[in-house]
């Protein structure tokens, strides 16, 4: 199958997630939730450096490398552990239409709590490999960013099914990157004509959206519409997000022997087929 037919293909599931994620609207609550927990502890974070520096921007000082990393770690265990919660909440709610049970937002946020412990080991597993990476990217130069882009590249190849396998089957974080691996050896494709199709509907989503609106604030204030333009690219993202991970979630059931009534399987199939 060439590049075209897989595209073609690619959006032609992201069109059906799009269906499930319409057919369930409150799944959108989880990557709002999740965007708006990240935002609050950014300004949380910024607020205790503005705190500690007098409340004077200017007084604010750049740690020494140690302190830089610590503070980096700290903030990619957040970060992945918030991502991921909110994440496998989506993912449980997904499973739960699949199977044509109640779908709501309690029973995710409910079987994210349950599974809470690996959520955290995960999220410090990943935090782990995300420092790594950043010191290796400054500490050596223009040779380091390739490196640590290939290895970014090949990070998000290998750990695309880690979240429904943290949720699903009963193994740890690094065991879960390797069942992760091995799924997308067994079924991995030329390419993944979806994900090129949600990055092209996020754009053209902002462009035809986002963009009238700041033109349209703007006619009454300069700051209206860039509040107005990113509250429509917030939104954007947060339903780009949730389709994401509701493909994510169909093409798990479907390679791991659980087919799904809502998808396309034969589509699905097309975009992971044996080497």
């Amino acid at each position: 199958m060439n590049f075209f037919s897989r595209l073609s293909n690619g959006w032609t599931i992201s069109i059906n997630s799009l269906k499930v994620l319409r057919a369930n609207k409150q799944l959108i609550i989880f990557p709002v939730l999740s965007g708006i927990s990240m935002i609050l502890i950014m300004a949380s974070l910024f607020t205790v450096l503005l705190a500690k520096s007098g409340w004077q921007i200017d007084n604010i000082q750049d740690p020494d490398k140690v302190t830089a990393y610590i503070t980096l770690f700290a903030y990619y265990i957040i970060n992945y552990f918030v991502v991921v919660f909110f994440n496998m909440a989506l993912i449980h709610c997904t499973r739960l239409y699949f199977n044509g049970e109640e779908v709501s937002v309690q029973k995710g946020i409910q079987f994210s709590l349950s599974r809470i412990g690996v959520i955290f080991s995960w999220a410090v597993f990943a935090a782990t490999v995300g420092t790594i990476l950043k010191a290796l990217q400054e500490n050596l130069g223009s040779v380091g960013k390739i490196i640590t882009g290939i290895i970014g590249v090949m990070w998000n190849v290998a750990t695309f099914f880690v979240v429904p396998i943290i949720a699903y089957e009963n193994v740890g974080p690094l065991n879960a990157f390797k069942r992760s691996t091995e799924l997308m050896k067994e079924k991995w494709g030329e390419s993944l004509g979806a994900s090129f199709s949600f990055g092209f509907i996020q754009i053209f989503a902002c462009l035809l959206i986002a963009l009238p609106l700041y033109f349209l604030g703007a006619m009454f204030n300069v700051y209206v519409g860039i509040a107005l333009a990113l509250l429509a690219i917030f939104i954007i993202i947060a339903i780009i997000s949730a389709t994401e991970t509701i493909f994510v979630s169909a093409v798990y059931h479907n390679v791991t022997g659980d087919p799904v009534q809502h998808l396309d399987e034969q589509m699905i199939d097309s975009l992971f087929v044996t080497k």
